[in-house]
């Protein structure tokens, strides 16, 4: 009898705590990296299961999305990892910064995601009016390059990554006239290796620390 009683007292305490730690209402929020100088890290715990991160040390900046959940007393963000087939769109006037036209003879495509950096290895199919194609494949500066006789015009490029569909855009008369467009993925993880798959965050009474024994200091997301 005796051992029965302390085997529920046991479950009783347990079950408490596990309570206490778990009250999700309370968990969701904004929070900011404590316990390390000169680095800015946020971490944005949605209602619906969805994370944001994001980390800044000196010039160097990374990002990460995904999901998150309860494993008893932590809280595991899953990275969402690269789309196969990210989409794109056009920079805006306000991101399109390059002036300078691409030189005479060449048209010049350009993909990233703005404020990250330039994604290589896209494909890009430019088309002219006439209805002449031509193939390049973007390099580590998120440049595609090709050699255009100057009596064709710009019409239409067509993006993809992989064997994955084409995704065509109408280039604007001033991209056109300039020979030069950009484009935009809406995957922020294309400019960037993603972090981290999983990162795990014990959930204690004053935020949720990072559980990694390689880490010297005790660095904890604090709630604002």
């Amino acid at each position: 009898m005796k051992k029965i009683i302390t085997a529920l007292l046991l479950t009783c305490l347990s079950t408490a705590a596990f309570a206490e730690v778990k009250n999700t209402k309370n968990l969701p929020g904004h929070y900011y990296l404590q316990g390390i100088r000169e680095v800015g890290s946020e971490l944005l715990l949605g209602q619906d299961g969805k994370f944001q991160w994001m980390t800044s040390y000196g010039g160097f900046d990374q990002f990460a999305h995904g999901s998150w959940h309860l494993e008893k007393d932590k809280v595991i963000l899953v990275s969402s990892p690269q789309a196969e087939n990210p989409e794109f769109r056009l920079f805006s006037d306000e991101e399109m910064r390059i002036n300078k036209p691409a030189e005479a003879g060449t048209w010049v495509a350009i993909t990233g995601v703005p404020g990250l950096g330039p994604i290589p290895g896209i494909e890009v199919r430019f088309e002219s009016k006439s209805g002449k194609i031509s193939d390049a494949i973007t390099d580590k500066n998120g440049d595609a390059i090709i050699e255009m006789p100057e009596s064709e015009e710009w019409a239409r490029a067509a993006l993809r990554k992989g064997k994955s569909a084409w995704q065509w855009f109408d280039i604007p008369a001033e991209r056109r006239q300039e020979r030069l467009a950009a484009f935009a993925s809406l995957d922020r993880n294309q400019a960037r290796p993603v972090p981290f798959e999983k990162l795990p965050l014990q959930i204690e009474e004053d935020g949720l620390r990072i559980v990694d024994d390689s880490v010297p200091a005790r660095l904890i997301y604090v709630k604002q």
